[in-house]
């Protein structure tokens, strides 16, 4: 959920103050985008993938401040509860052997840090949300000892008025209050980041919200939340629910939310994300910074406290140019390295076709009927119907096969990926369609079995994780 903060407390003059920057920050970051003064470098990818702490009985455990002060890496941090961790990849250039190079620098990362969950008696998990998790595990005592986690749930509290209501209707029905904001730390994901021309970057956000529907099938692995089977991809109503705050002039259910697929399209820049952030979102961590206005602290901090699941960062090229990069919120971790890599390779291919598309013809699809393909492909998974740019209504599972696959693999190839990596990646998440099996799918089918339980399910999908074979290869034992 962000960067730490200092101030442990804040008063109205901070709030005042802090929106005074933050608009002279926004009114700055528009000059430098009306000017094409932000970066115009090709393509780098990056990622952050967040992941569990458990123990031998499959449970949470919070245990991440003795973990990273072992593992003493500078791309491993905390995340809001003490039984999450992320780890991050170093940034790439968007072509070549790419995804070769992230899949060894992710796997160095992954070898060291199981070896040091090992030697504290937990192992690490990468999974949409942790099947055997404990309600009672959702509580402050598990929030990691962090200025900014502790202001941002009082702060979510003090504007919602009432406590988070949780109601998710699925394959069965989860209903219940919580007091806190801790629910969000059962949502555990892959981030993908695509730093992106300055000319570019609406235009790539906007194929990012059209891709969005079909990554977050193909990518679904949460399908348990406190013992019920839910959707597909449950992280979605999870994450929504759990810290759900309106804009300005509105409830807890105002029209605009902070956790949301968003309002709509850029039109003409990217800079309208950012000028709504200030004009419909209350700011709720005023952190006031002595930085120059070029670091725009305020707004990047502001920005961070707003989960649209496609969201537009403000960034800096080792030069301090600052840049825009797309950070795609939707997919699941895990189920595996490989598999988030190949994850990746898709949302990079696919995006950037459609991204080529839209720069040549323009939009071909509602936003109204792409943010319902994205929540009817979390909640089906493959199995759901999308209406796609001829107007007409497909399977998804048939439209990856018939041109999504396709687009993922022109898309690669217009960014000069090496055709070793392409066939590589894209052939996992091709036999994932053709097997109809991603970590969603896997988990409800292990389910079915006699004497399965969920403690048993998590236990060989551990062992699956450690094998490093692909979700669309596990057998069920």
């Amino acid at each position: 959920m962000g960067q730490e903060i200092n101030a442990s407390a804040f008063d109205a003059d901070d709030f005042t103050r802090f929106h005074q920057k933050l608009s002279q920050e926004t009114q700055y970051l528009t000059d430098l985008i009306k000017q094409g003064r932000c970066s115009q470098k090709p393509p780098v990818a990056g990622f952050e993938i967040e992941a569990w702490l458990i123990d031998d009985t499959m449970q949470a455990c919070a245990n991440n401040a003795t973990f990273l002060k072992n593992l003493n890496d500078p791309l491993a941090f905390p995340e809001l509860a003490k039984f999450n961790i992320e780890l991050n990849s170093i940034p790439q250039t968007l072509a070549n052997n790419v995804f070769s190079k992230l899949h060894q620098d992710l796997t160095a990362t992954w070898e060291k840090a199981c070896a040091h969950a090992q030697a504290l008696n937990n192992h690490i998990l990468i999974i949409g949300t942790l099947p055997t998790l404990k309600a009672s595990a959702m509580s402050l005592k598990n929030m990691s000892d962090m200025n900014r986690y502790r202001i941002l749930n009082a702060q979510i509290l003090k504007v919602r008025g009432k406590p988070i209501h949780l109601d998710i209707g699925g394959v069965e029905h989860l209903k219940f209050d919580h007091n806190d904001v801790m629910l969000e730390s059962a949502t555990t994901s892959l981030q993908l980041h695509t730093q992106i021309p300055l000319d570019q970057a609406h235009h790539f956000y906007n194929a990012s919200i059209i891709a969005s529907a079909a990554l977050v099938a193909i990518c679904a692995n949460a399908p348990y939340l406190f013992g019920k089977n839910l959707w597909h991809e449950s992280r979605i109503p999870l994450f929504e629910q759990a810290i759900e705050t309106g804009g300005y002039g509105g409830s807890a259910r105002g029209p605009l939310k902070r956790v949301s697929f968003g309002s709509g399209y850029a039109r003409a820049t990217i800079m309208e994300c950012f000028q709504e952030n200030l004009e419909h979102f209350p700011i709720l961590l005023p952190e006031l910074f002595s930085d120059p206005i070029e670091n725009l602290e305020h707004l990047r901090l502001h920005n961070g406290t707003i989960w649209r699941w496609n969201r537009p960062l403000v960034g800096f090229d080792e030069d301090h140019t600052p840049h825009i990069r797309i950070e795609h919120r939707t997919p699941s971790a895990g189920p595996t390295i490989i598999d988030s890599i190949a994850n990746a390779a898709f949302y990079y291919g696919l995006s950037k076709d459609l991204c080529d598309e839209i720069m040549t013809t323009g939009i071909h699809l509602d936003f109204a009927q792409a943010k319902d393909n994205f929540y009817q492909a979390a909640r089906y998974g493959l199995d759901s119907h999308i209406v796609w740019f001829d107007g007409e209504k497909h399977g998804l599972q048939k439209l990856l096969q018939s041109d999504l696959i396709a687009r993922a693999r022109k898309g690669l190839q217009s960014l000069a990926i090496a055709s070793a990596d392409i066939d590589t990646y894209l052939g996992i998440i091709e036999q994932r369609i053709t097997n109809k099996q991603t970590g969603s799918q896997w988990q409800r089918q292990f389910m079915q079995q006699p004497q399965a339980t969920l403690q048993s399910m998590t236990q060989a999908y551990l062992a699956h994780q450690y094998s490093e074979i692909p979700v669309s290869q596990w057998e069920l034992y």
